[in-house]
């Protein structure tokens, strides 16, 4: 991912990304909204449209509106993201449109980097400071700095040119558009606030396509609960990442608990998994409520969805015991008490027998 940017002078640098991208069912326009993190913290940007607002840096926020979105032309259907498919060492001519929606005129820094998966699946795109070294260097624009009048919208053509030795399967980046102003803050720091929307763009290089999802560094832990007779909790985390050169666009994974025998104890319970680019990976985390029957074996099962269809389930199972240390508890005092019952109830009963009783002679 790189390295994360250096202090200079006295300057503060507080980076804010927001990346905002039109939804598959339209072409919503994307708008910027800052946010505020230490200095010298790089900030993957997130994906999804948002309404501007500037509750940070006051009313002025608000004027700072803008949008991206691919250009459509006369007679051609509106899109949200691009989304390509070439092959190697060919290249794609196309246009990005962005919609100045402020009160006064912006300048923008326009530029592509490379997408990726966050760690909670968002789709994320590479800090400023970094590099792109996958599609977001593949996509060359006329320049870097353009200004755009309030209220008005400019098309800029750019090409995708896909190198001849680009793996086969699919690709992600995001054209930006950034506006970063200077400011003070409430310590008289020098503050450079950093607005970043961009547009997604997904490539599928042709080629032999290998589409494998796995789940990965399963791990459960048991609680014992402290009253007889109930359930106690077994805690269940799981990697799943995406091992080929597909995207899965959507996912499910399905959480049961097994007993002794393989009996069903607990489940299912569903998670609805977010998209994931190759290589990408999310850390899921699940309680479930189980009586503790012994040896308790956690079966994890996710079924993948690509663009192609869904993809044959993979799953994978991992264990704890569970012994009822409260349950034994108190049973072994409700024995104790009942033996205890037992044996005073027979000394009260030889107490209760009459002294000296002689038994009648058997008469001639």
């Amino acid at each position: 991912m790189g390295h994360r940017p250096s202090r200079r002078t006295r300057a503060v640098s507080l980076l804010a990304a927001v990346l905002a991208v039109g939804l598959s069912a339209g072409p919503a326009p994307a708008l910027a909204t800052p946010a505020a993190v230490p200095a010298g913290a790089t900030v993957p940007a997130v994906a999804g449209p948002v309404a501007a607002a500037g509750p940070r840096g006051g009313a002025a926020d608000a004027e700072l509106r803008w949008a991206v979105q691919p250009a459509s032309g006369t007679g051609t259907p509106a899109r949200s993201l691009f989304e390509y498919q070439s092959g190697a060492g060919t290249h794609v001519d196309d246009r990005v449109a962005i919609s100045n929606l402020s009160d006064r005129p912006l300048t923008f820094a326009v530029y592509a980097t490379d997408a990726y998966s966050a760690a909670d699946g968002a789709f994320a795109l590479l800090p400023a400071s970094d590099k792109p070294a996958d599609l977001g260097s593949w996509i060359q624009l006329p320049r870097r700095s353009w200004t755009v009048p309030a209220g008005k919208r400019l098309e800029i053509p750019f090409r995708l040119t896909v190198p001849a030795r680009a793996t086969p399967g699919d690709h992600a980046a995001g054209i930006v558009a950034s506006v970063t102003e200077h400011r003070t803050d409430a310590q008289g720091q020098r503050v450079n606030l950093d607005r970043r929307v961009a547009a997604r763009v997904y490539l599928r290089v042709e080629g032999e396509l290998a589409p494998e999802v796995r789940i990965e560094r399963l791990e459960t832990t048991y609680r014992t609960p402290g009253l007889p007779f109930a359930d106690g909790r077994l805690g269940v985390q799981y990697r799943v990442r995406n091992t080929g050169n597909v995207r899965m666009v959507a996912g499910e994974a399905v959480v049961r608990v097994r007993g002794p025998l393989g009996l069903s104890l607990a489940g299912p319970q569903r998670v609805t998994l977010p998209e994931l680019l190759p290589g990408g990976e999310i850390v899921l985390d699940r309680d479930v409520d189980v009586w503790p029957a012994g040896r308790l074996d956690a079966v994890v099962t996710v079924n993948p969805i690509t663009a192609e269809g869904r993809l044959p389930a993979t799953s994978r199972s991992a264990g704890s015991w569970a012994a009822p240390w409260s349950t034994i508890g108190a049973l072994l005092i409700v024995v104790a008490l009942a033996a205890l019952g037992v044996i005073a109830w027979q000394r009260r009963r030889v107490l209760d027998e009459p002294e000296g009783t002689v038994a009648p002679s058997p008469t001639a």
